[in-house]
């Protein structure tokens, strides 16, 4: 299973009666959830409506249209940022970035993007991720994503960006959080640890069902690149011991029953050492439970170097 944009708002200053107030504006980024065929609803898509026009060339079919801020210096013409100044308190920052997702493919695809808030110097502040599920072809999608809160510490926010955009076929797209697929499985892939070199992400298999499932030895995986096509030239080895006794002995696969509500888990296991010859990134694996069972393509961007082998673990049931 597979940033950034400064803020700075004008001061609100001046007229005698005024003069109590020190105008302390917002800066930021935001948070929100898109739905495929509308925009975004409700007070986000008021605030995208009047929101700072941003002249964004977007990036694989994801770009932003606007920011929303509640206090805001002139707006620019042609630049990504706005100015606003970042809250003191704890409270949410306000700030809104609307942004719209198109497919131009020949499927239905769910977008994974990650949007990057930056500070002037071009430092990251914070990001967000949002899943933008079902677009279908030559459909494009609006949406809003809302910075949320940032620390007391946090530099000023003056840009955002579009940072990282993956794609998966809508139909193998890793089930929303709260949700259960037909099969009655979930599968996702977690962001891995990394150590010397050493790699290990951990795919999860959870029953969300109502019946018991039942898995025995490795899960079924396909190795894919950026378009979805197939990854030549990388082992796909049953355990981990040809690629390190780090990550524990191998063992022997046996049937795991999980009742609903339990959890499995099994390892991807590799090095990512660069000799000779041209290193190998995996962003996408198609997984499959088990033999016959329905596919999920996860993107946990396997970076394999030029070692040209991939171990991995028995299914095992997770720890309550």
């Amino acid at each position: 299973m597979r940033r950034p944009a400064p803020l700075r708002p004008a001061l609100a200053a001046t007229a005698p009666f005024l003069s109590a107030l020190a105008a302390t504006a917002l800066l930021l980024t935001a948070c929100g959830t898109e739905r495929p065929g509308a925009g975004g609803t409700g007070a986000d898509a008021a605030a995208s409506q009047d929101g700072t026009r941003i002249d964004d060339p977007g990036k694989d079919g994801v770009r932003i249209t606007s920011l929303t801020l509640p206090s805001a210096s002139p707006s620019p013409t042609r630049s990504h940022s706005v100015s606003a100044e970042r809250l003191t308190t704890g409270s949410d920052s306000g700030v809104l970035a609307a942004y719209e997702v198109t497919n131009e493919g020949a499927e239905a695809l769910t977008y994974s993007v990650v949007f990057t808030f930056m500070s002037g110097d071009g430092g990251a502040v914070t990001n967000r991720t949002e899943t933008v599920r079902d677009v279908g072809p030559g459909q494009t999608v609006r949406g809003t994503v809302r910075a949320g809160e940032l620390p007391p510490t946090a530099p000023r926010v003056t840009q955002v960006e579009v940072l990282e955009v993956t794609k998966v076929p809508a139909g193998e797209a890793p089930a929303g959080p709260g949700t259960c697929p037909a099969s009655g499985v979930r599968i996702s892939a977690d962001e891995g640890n990394a150590a010397m070199g050493l790699r290990v992400v951990s795919l999860h298999l959870d029953n969300c069902g109502t019946r018991t499932y039942t898995v025995e030895g490795y899960p079924l995986l396909e190795l894919l690149d950026d378009g979805l096509e197939p990854v030549d030239g990388v082992e796909i080895l049953d355990g981990s011991g040809e690629i390190t006794t780090g990550a524990g002995p191998d063992e022997q696969p046996r049937p795991v029953t999980l009742e609903p509500g339990e959890s499995a888990t099994a390892g991807l296991v590799w090095r990512n050492t660069t000799e000779f010859g041209t290193p190998v990134n995996v962003p996408h694996v198609r997984v499959r439970a088990k033999e016959g069972a329905d596919p999920v393509t996860v993107t946990p961007h396997l970076d394999l170097g030029t070692t040209g082998k991939l171990g991995v673990r028995p299914w095992e049931k997770a720890e309550r």
